[in-house]
């Protein structure tokens, strides 16, 4: 068995590919229209698996965005929490969350600890992100930083 991608369902393509790839750096390696189905997938790597996606070698997000229906309407995915999350491991958890914040993006669980945070997408999904290696020094501002939301 060989772990392939995990899906989200998103409401807006636009925002949510802003959100992965101008704010989180993700690439985008693949994208089927199917007319039949009225449903756009798009499937994203993380910067450091971007070169291993172009061999199949690493596990993919990926994004379905279902068309609206004949009266304009979409889904509403209100329930993103009941996914549970995704976990990205990263290079400095600091530099990543001021780097997100700068960007707009709420951190609802600051790295309080100097290793684990969580974001959500603009689709109520949450993300953690993880310190790569052992956990960074505590420091401001975010060791006295409260959460903001659920996470």
């Amino acid at each position: 068995m060989e772990y392939l991608h995990s899906m989200i369902r998103i409401k807006n393509v636009d925002e949510t590919l802003d959100f992965f790839t101008n704010k989180l750096g993700f690439i985008e390696t693949n994208r089927i229209e199917n007319e039949k189905g009225r449903f756009t997938l798009i499937f994203l790597a993380a910067e450091g698996d971007a070169q291993k996606a172009k061999t199949n070698k690493t596990p993919l997000l990926e994004l379905t965005y279902n068309w609206p229906d004949e009266n304009g309407k979409t889904e509403d995915y209100n329930q993103g929490r009941n996914f549970g999350h995704l976990a990205y491991r990263v290079d400095n958890i600091y530099e990543t969350c001021q780097k997100l914040l700068d960007a707009g993006v709420v951190i609802n669980r600051p790295p309080r600890d100097g290793n684990m945070a969580f974001i959500k997408t603009p689709d109520n999904i949450s993300i953690e992100l993880l310190q790569k290696g052992d956990a960074l020094d505590v420091k401001e501002p975010w060791s006295s930083m409260p959460n903001t939301g659920s996470w």
